[in-house]
C-alpha cells in the first residue's frame, strides 16, 4: 500500500504512509545537508504529533532525503528572523532577555523539550540514517526507539571542540557507555556504522541502497503488533532508562551546556567557541557577531 509523498504545509519536510500502519517523515532540506533549524524543528514536532494522533499509523520512520541525514543544528543562522514565526511549545518565557536568559529558554524550548516530547512520542521510532549524522542531528537519532544504519553512515559529536559539553539532548552514555562515550566527545571523533552497531548504538547496519526498504519491512513487523501493547513496552523501557539515571544525568549535562555557552559569551562574544570550526561555518558566526556589535553601539 504505497501513498504518494506529501509536503502538505512542510516547507523541510516530506510525510507519507508508505505501508499500512507505517508513517514516514522525511528531511527534505539536501541543500542545506539537513541542517535543523527553526523551521525544521517545529515542522517536525507537527509531523511526529500528526503521526501520533492518526490511530492508523503505529509506528513512525524518521529518515532524510540526500546524502547526509542531519549535519547538526543550523549555524547558518539564515532563519534567525523566522523563529517568532513559530509559538513555544513549552511554557518558558521566550522574551529576549539581556545575558543568557534568553538563550536557555531558547534552548531549553527547541533542543531539549522538544526533542525530550519525540523520545516520549508514544509510538515506536525509527531513524534511518545514511551519510553524516552530525551533533543535532544526532540527537534526532538518539530520540528515535531503534537506529537503522546504512554502511556509510557516520556519527560525530564535535561540540567540544566549540567550547560546550555534548548536545543539549545527552543520551550518550546511555547509547554507547562511559567511556566510549567520554572518548567520542572529548576527541570529536567519527564513529562508523559498524562500531554504533557493536556499541549497541545502532540496531543494525545494512547496505545503503537496502536502508530504505530494510526499515520498512522493520516498521511493518512491528505495526503488525497490538498499538496498546507497544505504547505500553516503550513506556516500561524508557522508564527503566530513566530508573538508571537518564534524568538526572540529561539535567545536570543540559545546565553544564549552558554554563559554557555564557562561558564562550563571556570570552568569545558568542555562545560557542569559533576557533576550531569549519572555515564556512566559522565566518557565519563571525558575520553574526559583526552585526551583533553593530547593533549594540547603535544601541549605546
Amino acid at each position: 500500500m504505497n501513498r504518494k509523498q506529501s509536503t502538505d504545509s512542510y516547507e523541510q519536510l516530506l510525510y507519507e504512509v508508505p505501508a499500512e500502519g507505517v508513517a514516514r517523515i522525511t528531511l527534505n532540506r539536501p541543500d542545506k545537508r539537513n541542517a535543523q533549524g527553526v523551521v525544521m524543528t517545529y515542522e517536525l514536532d507537527a509531523a511526529f504529533k500528526r503521526a501520533c494522533m492518526d490511530d492508523n499509523v503505529r509506528v513512525i520512520i524518521l529518515a532524510a532525503s540526500g546524502v547526509d541525514f542531519c549535519s547538526g543544528h543550523d549555524l547558518s543562522f539564515s532563519e534567525i528572523d523566522r523563529e517568532d514565526e513559530f509559538p513555544p511549545i513549552g511554557l518558558w518565557s521566550q522574551t529576549k532577555k539581556p545575558g543568557w536568559e534568553w538563550g536557555v529558554a531558547r534552548e531549553k524550548e527547541i533542543y531539549l523539550d522538544i526533542t525530550q516530547r519525540w523520545r516520549d512520542a508514544p509510538k515506536p521510532t525509527i531513524a534511518a540514517v545514511q551519510g553524516r549524522c552530525i551533533a543535532g542531528g544526532v540527537m534526532l537519532a538518539f530520540a528515535c526507539d531503534l537506529i537503522v544504519a546504512a554502511e556509510n553512515a557516520k556519527f560525530r559529536d564535535h561540540t567540544v571542540e566549540m567550547g560546550v559539553c555534548g548536545a543539549e539532548f545527552f543520551n550518550h552514555p546511555f547509547e554507547l557507555g562511559i567511556r566510549k562515550a567520554k572518548e567520542w566527545l572529548f576527541t570529536s571523533d567519527w564513529l562508523d556504522a559498524r562500531e554504533a552497531y557493536e556499541r549497541g548504538m545502532a540496531n543494525h547496519v545494512v547496505e545503503h541502497s537496502e536502508l530504505e526498504s530494510f526499515t520498512l519491512d522493520l516498521a511493518k513487523r512491528i505495526a503488525q503488533k497490538p498499538l496498546f501493547a507497544l505504547r505500553m513496552t516503550k513506556l516500561a523501557m524508557n522508564a527503566a532508562q530513566d530508573a538508571m539515571g537518564r534524568q538526572d544525568a540529561q539535567n545536570t549535562a543540559f545546565a553544564l551546556h549552558q554554563l559554557c555557552h555564557a562561558q564562550n559569551m563571556l570570552v568569545h562574544g558568542f555562545s560557542v567557541d569559533p576557533s576550531s570550526m569549519h572555515p564556512k561555518v566559522r565566518e557565519s558566526v563571525e558575520a553574526l557577531m559583526d552585526l551583533r556589535r553593530e547593533a549594540e553601539t547603535r544601541q549605546s
